[in-house]
């Protein structure tokens, strides 16, 4: 039974900072790729940071050079740092992994996904 369980999500001031987390279980890969996505209500879920089993990550213009994704060296802990945050960064954010190829930011091409925590800034 695979869990994505994601933790540290809150409210914040616009300048503020957060650190996500997110634990996977379940599953013995260790070549997945483990990404961050966020929805606000209205919009469809946009990829916001991914990082790959070697790696690699890749971010959504809109935060690059405030939001930092990194992994432990099991593959199974991802975390998201978010530095000066903005009202735009507000949403619920999703943990998700997957083996998604080329398609790191594709939500579609994700197989596991947590349930969320909100992150508000205002």
């Amino acid at each position: 039974h695979v869990q994505l369980v994601e933790s540290g999500g809150g409210s914040v001031h616009p300048g503020g900072s957060l650190k996500l987390s997110c634990v996977a279980s379940g599953y013995t890969s260790t070549t997945n790729c483990l990404g961050w996505f966020r929805q606000t209500p209205g919009k469809e879920r946009e990829g916001v940071a991914t990082i790959g089993s070697d790696g690699s990550a890749y971010y959504v213009d809109s935060v690059k050079g405030r939001f930092t994704v990194s992994q432990d060296s099991t593959k199974k802990l991802v975390y998201l740092q978010m530095n000066s945050l903005e009202p735009g960064d507000t949403g619920m954010y999703y943990c998700a992994a997957g083996w998604p190829g080329p398609a790191a930011m594709t939500e579609s091409a994700y197989t596991y996904w947590g349930q969320g925590t909100q992150v508000t800034v205002s």
